[in-house]
């Protein structure tokens, strides 16, 4: 991807300070469970939040150790501030040509653990979109996992994707998307609560086709494969199939590996905001 250092002030790096507050769940059993349910994760306020709020005073330790960063290190910081002012540049274009004001929300990219107003995280929660606070939180080792352990091609590209794909639940927030869609789901039975969930997944990754559709001028050969070969590896049946033998769709609350890149590109080919109605296309 071509890129250009940008300035943020509403980008935060929080790696120099390993932690910076209680860290829970480490690397559990429960962390791990986390890290899946919430691959390329939704909401914390509407997934993880009350799984972290419950095990608040649980297994806390705090993390107050600092170092300095390498050079690649802060080179990838600075490809992710990048990626999240080009995003809201785009947003602010298209919130404009919509008639509507475009609310800009911060990014936060840390190690270890993280506060939220949402509750405490780890690195296991992988990253998510906390609407309490409006921001991105995302540790970028996380990239690394994504490679090595769920078979993605990797590459500057994924992690573009995965931004863009958080940065569309912030849209989702600041739409009244979310507020409506956890109120419909306080009615629902579990199976039917998914569904709901998996629109909401699935609508985020439209939203970062077509912040991918008015960044062209920024990509280079093999990118959309990189992004695609990471929304495939995150899949609910890829996930659960690797981890576990055997799909259990009602359960699935992020969407298939096909839905996810298929929604992706019809973003990426669309470029239409209004095109990304994927209740209306998935509920019966």
């Amino acid at each position: 991807m071509k890129w250009e250092r940008k300035k943020s002030d509403t980008f935060e790096d929080r790696r120099g300070m390993s932690g910076g507050g209680k860290a829970i769940l480490g690397g559990s059993a429960i962390g791990i469970i986390i890290l899946l349910l919430n691959m390329f994760g939704g909401e914390t306020g509407q997934t993880i939040g009350n799984i972290l709020q419950q095990t608040q005073g649980q297994q806390q330790t705090e993390q107050t150790q600092t170092r300095e960063l390498t050079a690649e290190e802060i080179e990838l910081g600075e490809f992710s501030k990048s990626c999240f002012e080009y995003n809201n540049e785009t947003w602010e274009k298209v919130f404009s040509e919509n008639g509507m004001h475009y609310e800009k929300p911060g990014m936060v990219i840390f190690y270890d653990g993280v506060n939220t107003a949402c509750g405490s995280a780890t690195s296991a929660s992988g990253p998510f979109y906390c609407p309490g606070d409006k921001k991105v939180y995302m540790d970028l080792r996380f990239f690394e996992e994504l490679k090595t352990r769920f078979g993605a091609k990797g590459g500057d590209f994924a992690i573009a994707y995965v931004i863009a794909h958080e940065m569309g639940h912030h849209l989702q927030t600041i739409l009244g998307t979310s507020g409506k869609v956890r109120q419909l789901q306080a009615n629902k039975n579990e199976a039917e609560a998914n569904k709901l969930s998996v629109c909401i997944e699935l609508q985020a990754d439209f939203y970062a086709g077509v912040w991918a559709h008015y960044n062209k001028n920024l990509l280079e050969a093999g990118d959309i494969e990189e992004a695609l070969s990471a929304a495939h590896a995150v899949g609910d049946d890829a996930i659960q199939s690797k981890m576990q033998g055997h799909v259990v769709p009602d359960s699935f609350t992020h969407g298939t590996s096909e839905q996810r890149m298929e929604w992706f590109m019809k973003g990426y080919k669309t470029g239409d905001i209004k095109q990304g109605d994927t209740f209306s296309a998935l509920i019966n």
